[in-house]
This record gives C-alpha cells, sequence and structure tokens, in this order.
C-alpha cells in the first residue's frame, strides 16, 4: 500500500468533452496517458457513456462502455442503446438528478463515475501501479451556475462521482491555473500571465504570476491577482450552429394549421412541434434524453398534424437512433473548417437525414456574438478587478479547443497585441498542470 507521500503524482482532467490524466515524475517530467481506440492511442479521452441491453441465459443485462470504445460500440450496433455526452454539464442541475436506461434509474454520480472508473483502470494499467489519489481540475464556474452555491453543489457532486469511481482522495484545482502550471514549465523567466481556458461548457480566466523564481522562493496566494468564468464555450457556439442550420430541416420552424369552426376565419397557425424539444436539440447533455416515450407521442402527434411532416419524420429519426454524437461529429467539423477558412459547408447525412448547407465564417461569427461579448465582458471585468493595466499582461496563454475558433483568438489579439498570445498543448495542458501540482503538493509534505 502506497502512502500519500510516495502515491503518484496524478493530475486528472474530466473535460465536457474530452478528459485526459497526466503523471508528473519527480525529476518534473509528465507522462500522459494513452487511450487505444481501432487504429491507434490518443491522450484525448472522449467524455461520454454508451450503455447497451443484452439478454443473455433468458435475463436482460445493460453492459457500458466509455471513451473510445463507447463510441466504437455505439457505431457498430445495429439496435442503438444509449450515448450520454456532456455529463459534467448536469451538475449543477438540482432537478435533473438522474435518468432511466432501459428501465433503470441511474443518477448522474452514477453515470460519471462509469467514466471515472475506467479512467482510473486504465491509469493503473499504464504506471503499473495504484491510482487512488488525483489532483482534478474544476472550472471557475460550472455550467449553469448562477452562484457560489451552486458551484459549491456542483464539486460536491463530481467529488461524490471520483469516490465511488474508486478514489480515496481527491484534491481539486482551478482549471485555469492548471493550465498556469503547464505554461510555467516552459518559462526561463517570471511572468504576470493572463489564463484563458476554454472548455466544452465552460470559459475560465486568471491572472498570475509564475516563472522559477515564483517557484524557488515559493508560491503564495498573492501570486493568484484573480479569476473569473463563464458557463459557457464550444458547446455554446455548437448551439448556434444546430440552431441555425439543423434545427430548420427538422421541422422548428414548421407549422400546423388548425382551422377555426367558421369556415370564412383565418386559420390559427402555431408551431408543429414545442420548442423545448429544439432547445434540447442544442444541448448536447440533454440530446439523448430525448428517447423518452413521452417525446415519441409528441412528435407522432406533431407530424400527423405538421404542414411538412417529412421534417418531423427527420426529427423522430434522430432521436430514436440517438444520432446526437454523428451530429456533435459534423457540427465540430464546421467549426473546424471556419476556423481555417472563410467558407464551409455543413453536413449531416444519416439515414433519412440529408442536411448540406454553405456557411460563411462571418455568419458563424454573428452567430456567437453574444456569446463573444460575454467572454469580452469577463476579462474586462477580470483587468477591472485586480486593477492590472492590459499592457502590464506579459503573455496571454490559451488553451482548449475554442481558442483556435478566429473570433475568439482576436478577443485577445485586440488587447495584448498578437504576439502576446500564445497557444499550446490545447487538449493536454491542464492535465499535465494538475499533475505538476499534485507533485508540488507532495514534495511540499515530504519536506515538513
Amino acid at each position: 500500500m502506497h502512502s500519500q507521500h510516495d502515491a503518484p503524482a496524478i493530475g486528472i482532467d474530466f473535460g465536457t468533452t474530452n478528459s485526459s490524466i497526466a503523471l508528473a515524475l519527480p525529476d518534473g517530467t509528465v507522462e500522459m496517458i494513452r487511450f487505444p481506440t481501432a487504429s491507434a492511442t490518443t491522450e484525448s479521452f472522449r467524455s461520454v457513456l454508451y450503455l447497451e441491453q443484452h439478454k443473455h441465459a433468458g435475463r436482460s443485462q445493460i453492459r457500458s462502455f466509455t471513451g473510445p470504445s463507447a463510441i466504437e460500440h455505439y457505431l457498430d450496433a445495429e439496435h442503438k442503446g444509449r450515448l450520454i455526452q456532456s455529463l459534467k454539464s448536469y451538475l449543477t442541475s438540482r432537478t435533473l438528478t438522474g435518468t432511466e436506461v432501459f428501465g433503470r434509474r441511474y443518477a448522474v454520480e452514477d453515470l460519471i463515475s462509469r467514466i471515472l472508473t475506467d479512467l482510473r483502470l486504465r491509469a493503473e494499467e499504464q504506471f503499473g501501479q495504484p491510482v487512488r489519489r488525483a489532483t482534478v481540475g474544476r472550472p471557475v464556474r460550472f455550467v449553469g451556475s448562477d452562484s457560489t452555491a451552486d458551484d459549491d453543489f456542483a464539486l460536491d457532486r463530481l467529488r461524490q462521482a471520483f469516490l465511488h469511481s474508486g478514489f480515496e482522495t481527491v484534491e481539486f484545482e482551478m482549471e485555469p491555473i492548471a493550465a498556469a502550471y503547464a505554461y510555467e514549465s516552459t518559462l526561463d523567466h517570471d511572468e504576470l500571465i493572463l489564463i484563458g481556458d476554454f472548455g466544452g461548457g465552460t470559459s475560465d480566466f486568471s491572472l498570475i504570476h509564475v516563472g522559477p523564481g515564483v517557484r524557488a522562493r515559493g508560491r503564495t496566494a498573492k501570486d493568484l491577482l484573480g479569476n473569473s468564468g463563464l458557463g459557457l464555450a464550444g458547446d455554446a457556439f455548437d448551439a448556434r450552429i444546430v440552431r441555425r442550420l439543423v434545427s430548420p430541416a427538422l421541422g422548428s420552424n414548421s407549422l400546423e394549421r388548425s382551422y377555426a369552426q367558421a369556415s370564412d376565419r383565418p386559420a390559427n397557425i402555431i408551431p408543429a412541434v414545442p420548442a423545448w424539444i429544439y432547445a434540447n436539440l442544442e444541448r448536447w447533455h440533454y440530446l439523448s434524453f430525448l428517447k423518452t416515450r413521452n417525446v415519441n407521442e409528441i412528435l407522432r402527434s406533431a407530424r400527423a398534424r405538421a404542414q411538412e411532416p417529412e421534417k418531423i419524420e427527420a426529427l423522430m429519426n434522430l432521436v430514436e437512433e440517438d444520432l446526437g454524437y454523428q451530429l456533435h461529429q459534423a457540427v465540430q467539423r464546421v467549426k473546424i473548417e471556419l476556423s481555417r477558412s472563410e467558407t464551409a459547408e455543413f453536413r449531416f447525412r444519416d439515414g433519412s437525414l440529408d442536411i448540406v448547407a454553405p456557411v460563411t465564417r462571418a455568419e458563424f461569427e454573428n452567430w456567437i456574438s453574444e456569446d463573444l461579448n460575454s467572454i469580452e465582458t469577463a476579462i474586462d471585468d477580470l483587468l477591472k478587478t485586480t486593477g492590472v493595466p492590459a499592457n502590464e499582461v506579459d503573455r496571454v496563454f490559451l488553451t482548449g479547443g475554442t481558442s483556435f475558433v478566429p473570433a475568439v483568438r482576436r478577443i485577445f489579439e485586440q488587447r495584448f497585441t498578437a504576439p502576446r498570445v500564445r497557444t499550446g498543448n490545447e487538449f493536454t495542458s491542464v492535465a499535465r498542470g494538475l499533475s505538476m501540482r499534485a507533485l508540488e503538493g507532495a514534495t511540499a509534505l515530504k519536506s515538513r
């Protein structure tokens, strides 16, 4: 049995979209966990859970798969089970405590713990030793949080999920602080940096002093000048694409026509499908939860009354076939294309669904303008509350997939100038930094 002094320095970034695990070695080098896929290995583990039902010896069994394995089993299945994405986004919800799958009730913490268990087992397999302690990332502000109480509630649920999955001790660290540790390891001088950490569900910003001089004298609370966070990031951008390019093809603008009794009165025109179904379609963590008997009955009734029943049929197919993963991939592809060029083509083909739509970067930036304004406000508020002028920030380090979006990068270049903006290890820097934080904590304990 390992004591807490010689336990491995493990950092875990459990993300809304992707997760990763790192081990910091005593010499300061960092080793990333590599996860097997059908064709190779990857350092980025998709934070997805797939549940499917099997009949064995007359009894029904539910099997679960996570990460790359979950996606492979889902894609290979003739009869689709349930693929659940973005579970981290549920943590602040006091009303949605769980879901029913194949007649069995699962708490959100239990679903998350299935992913965390597989992450832990893979780490133990690669590192060849038990993994019971970890330093784990947390956003400054969780998705859906309106208060510190909401964040505390989400954090407690996340802690319970880790404990359910076999961890004995979990230390939490702000994700942007972890990214700062990763960036600091590349420096030969001290800097005042602004970290922008963009996840699938949250955007976090921190102003912090880092560098070899800071480490040598001993890090203090005063080194962190301030932080701010938003419960929106990549998933919010995805929602705008779904609303503009996907939902209309699935009947969001489709009407039903109910005639009044008197033949000379005009028809009352109302939407065929309730708006809340399309709102859930825009959020990855709600999409798979549309596959219920109630929603199926609503859509069947809507199809019978709709002016464009073929569009409602396509929506029914998307929900029934649980095509959230394929839709997510199509949205990611067009976002990446728009980050590289001024125009792109959105393509989503699956079964009866065939959506092809041209889109320009300017259109996309217009759709996400409110989200961009929120990011700008969070950065400006951070500079204001800390009293730090933009020209005194030595460097801006951006991490996370949304940092590739040109309009996001432009926000920082306009305030801090392009030469001061850096990116690096966009999908693994938080895990790397968390492991370094764990190593620093273990070293401090040993020196006492």
